[in-house]
């Protein structure tokens, strides 16, 4: 218990809260919410914030073993989860839909499909929950996952609000900005995961 409370780091706990926080892109989904409101569409926060933390503290300890069935380990995950990373930096910065959501809806209520999957806990973030988990530690990883799940819920009760104070278009400069920062974060996650199986392959 004490050993796991001690793989605590500040800096790399930001760096993967930073991480997940763009690969969400809460802050990007107001627009989203606020037109499935506006079509009088159920947005539960509390709910949503549960099914984010089931699903992704779920994918984090389950994903690994169904790594395992195919003869995959942390590294070689990472680095295919560096290029999904990288995919979804561009999205933010180029205005382009790589990566295409289903417009399906749940009945009334939106608040599991399509809020929280895909739009707000999609696959691309599952998978950059496993790809940073090699690079900055469990603990830190989950514990940006438990701050991240907070600001879920928070952009989900007060989204009209946020909307408000921010304004349109300075919601648009953060997109661009976490943008680069997933491109910058891709790239170190890619470069130290290559190096790892090229050591363990001997070359």
């Amino acid at each position: 218990m004490f050993s796991f409370l001690q793989q605590f780091e500040f800096q790399a706990f930001l760096s993967a809260f930073l991480v997940l926080f763009a690969a969400i892109d809460a802050v990007g989904s107001i627009p989203v919410i606020l037109k499935a409101k506006s079509m009088g569409r159920i947005v539960n926060p509390k709910t949503g914030a549960i099914y984010s933390t089931l699903m992704m503290f779920g994918f984090f300890y389950i994903g690994e073993a169904f790594l395992s069935l195919f003869g995959l380990d942390i590294s070689t995950f990472a680095i295919g989860g560096s290029i999904i990373i990288f995919l979804f930096g561009l999205e933010m910065i180029l205005n382009v839909e790589i990566f295409k959501s289903s417009d399906a809806e749940s009945g009334r209520d939106v608040t599991l499909i399509p809020i929280t999957f895909p739009l707000l806990t999609g696959a691309g973030v599952l998978t950059t929950l496993l790809t940073i988990r090699a690079q900055f530690g469990d603990l830190n990883v989950l514990l940006a996952a438990v701050c991240n799940v907070f600001i879920i819920w928070f952009v989900m009760r007060f989204v009209e609000k946020i909307e408000q104070v921010l304004g349109r278009s300075i919601i648009y400069m953060l997109q661009k900005l976490f943008g680069i920062i997933l491109l910058a974060i891709a790239f170190k996650v890619f470069i130290t995961n290559v190096t790892l199986v090229v050591e363990k392959a001997g070359m």
